[in-house]
């Protein structure tokens, strides 16, 4: 019998050990290698600035592979509705009534076949410069993944890039019913759409003739969230249209499913699309809106021409992760509303936050999956975990990125600007400011600004405290990828053998990662405060790993510090920083 059959299994992830130590990086294109810091409210591409496909250069792939990122995540890739005119490189100027932001929301897609050409130095070219960052970022050894974004486009999505053979979006259907599995699109009989009112595309500065608050759709369509008016509202998806896979929404959700919907070969097709380009993986958007059926076709239909392409679901009902794993048969998806919601209640101190939290995550809410859910502290949906929304000090995150990237061999993710402490302030236009980076209109990101130093990308104008915070989630993010451990070993949960321990605060958390050659002691400190305490290491731990009456030597392999203890019993005193943690190998 080993060691990891001797412990408390009530204490450990039941499930089987498999390293997905994935490290992703999120970056938003246009934001990534603007340089230009005006940042004026609801700025126009030639005052805000772009970034470019190219400002993805080989120094700055460079940097981010040495960050520790084996995944790029390019958000925002696929060409979208936007008020800025093209139209002389034949591209079709949008409607700014149905558009959010001076730049458009990156997932309101306008041609599933083309890439945006405000990435592009050369706008004719640009499908060519994407191509071109697919091949450094693969000579930088990393893999790339852009979004899949299945179930809603823009209100002017119209392909002018598709293949020759390929049938645009709507162009079969029969507009003269609200539902027929056969569409691509749901339909309101009879009704014209209605923009919102008041909506002030642009605000006031913007200009433009087509700006007068009509969008001319006849019959109209559905709204991407689900709404079945003609008159969606401000606050919905209006700018986009929902997709129809063969699910009649107003009827019970019936669902259509044989013939297989010519949507869902459409769909394929565009994966197979991007596959073939050398996209390795697909952020899948709102994964839960589209039938998992749908997901199980596509999944095995796109793996059985590109094995290791890998699939990551946005989901947040926690009661469909088992259903789409198994039957939808995606790779990961987003731990947000377990791990994420439950950090962000531990760093904001709000009332009986602690860290049972973090136990019935992994206990209940993805058990048999925990190895396979997306961690994070940010995103482009989320608030910036400096910002006064969140964590408030960037230096605060330590603990949460530490339970976030070694809780179990799950993937990890961070967002361009997280690792230089990024607020997301000012008000940029659409979103206006609520802590997070604008996805809708043209800004620089000024703390990522100062690590790229006008394209040096050698963190040359971050201050010693930023750049000290970078070489933290640097150390971090080797070392999950490099300790077996934390990247293929089994957990242990402390936290049960220290009921009754006065001195331990209820936002402090304990475990170990550990394999058969090699143990790791990860302690949390979430509290504001220093915290003196003594973990005790309950009696199977002591028994399975040899540790009665041993002379143990403890490195903290996050910074070094070394200390040691004599005859060791079951007690081990720790002495914790506020707002940190320990990651202590003995």
């Amino acid at each position: 019998m080993n060691k990891l059959e001797l412990l408390n299994k009530e204490n450990t992830l039941n499930e089987p050990i498999e390293d997905h130590k994935l490290v992703i990086y999120q970056s938003l294109v246009r934001h990534f290698g603007n340089k230009n810091t005006t940042n004026k409210y609801y700025g126009s591409i030639e005052e805000n600035g772009v970034g470019k496909f190219n400002d993805y250069s080989e120094k700055a792939l460079a940097e981010l592979q040495d960050l520790g990122v084996t995944h790029m995540w390019y958000t925002g890739v696929l060409e979208h509705a936007t008020m800025t005119d093209y139209s002389a490189y034949g591209i079709a100027v949008d409607d700014p009534d149905v558009v959010k932001g001076r730049a458009g929301s990156p997932y309101a897609i306008k041609d599933y076949y083309d890439v945006n050409p405000d990435f592009a130095v050369e706008v004719p070219n640009r499908m060519r410069e994407f191509e071109q960052l697919i091949a450094r970022t693969h000579q930088a050894d990393m893999q790339v993944l852009i979004d899949f974004v299945p179930n809603h486009v823009a209100r002017s999505y119209s392909s002018d890039e598709k293949p020759a053979d390929v049938r645009d979006l709507g162009a079969d259907d029969h507009t003269d019913v609200a539902f027929a599995s056969a569409n691509d699109f749901y339909y309101l009989p009879n009704q014209a759409l209605q923009v919102p009112p008041g909506y002030n595309p642009g605000g006031d500065a913007f200009q433009s003739p087509a700006k007068d608050g009509q969008f001319s759709e006849f019959p109209a369509k559905v709204t991407g969230n689900n709404v079945f008016s003609a008159s969606p509202s401000k606050d919905d998806w209006f700018e986009t249209i929902k997709l129809n896979y063969g699910v009649d929404i107003q009827q019970q959700h019936a669902a259509h499913f044989e013939p297989i919907p010519p949507l869902w070969y459409k769909m394929r097709d565009i994966l197979l699309f991007w596959a073939n380009k050398g996209v390795d993986g697909f952020r899948c958007d709102m994964v839960e809106m589209i039938p998992v059926e749908f997901w199980s076709w596509v999944v095995q239909e796109v793996k059985q021409e590109y094995p290791k392409i890998i699939f990551i679901g946005e989901a947040y009902n926690k009661n469909e992760y088992a259903n789409f794993y198994e039957v939808g048969k995606f790779d990961y998806l987003y731990d947000k509303v377990g791990l994420y919601d439950t950090l962000k209640t531990l760093v904001r101190h709000e009332d009986h936050a602690g860290v049972q939290g973090i136990q019935d995550v992994w206990r209940r809410e993805v058990a048999g999956y925990s190895s396979k859910m997306l961690r994070f502290l940010e995103n482009h949906d989320e608030q910036r975990f400096a910002s006064p929304d969140f964590g408030g000090d960037a230096w605060r995150v330590v603990p949460a990125m530490v339970v976030t990237a070694t809780l179990s061999s799950s993937p990890v993710m961070i967002y361009s600007g997280q690792e230089v402490g990024e607020p997301g302030a000012g008000n940029a236009g659409f979103s206006g400011e609520d802590g997070r980076t604008t996805i809708f209109d043209y800004w620089g990101v000024p703390q990522h600004q100062k690590w790229m130093n006008n394209g040096a990308f050698d963190g040359a104008q971050l201050n010693d405290s930023y750049r000290h915070l970078r070489a933290f989630y640097r150390k971090l993010l080797h070392l999950v990828r490099n300790e077996k451990a934390i990247s293929s070993g089994g957990f242990y949960d402390l936290m049960p053998a220290q009921h009754g321990n006065s001195m331990m605060s209820r936002r402090v958390y304990a475990y170990l990662r550990y394999t058969e050659d090699e143990r790791l002691l990860i302690v949390n400190n979430f509290e504001h405060q220093e915290q003196q305490f003594s973990i005790l290491l309950p009696a199977d731990v002591v028994d399975a790993f040899h540790l009665a009456q041993e002379d143990l030597q403890f490195t903290d392999i996050l910074t070094g510090m070394e200390f040691s203890i004599a005859n060791f019993e079951s007690e081990l005193p720790l002495r914790i920083p506020g707002n940190q943690s320990v990651i202590l190998k003995f």
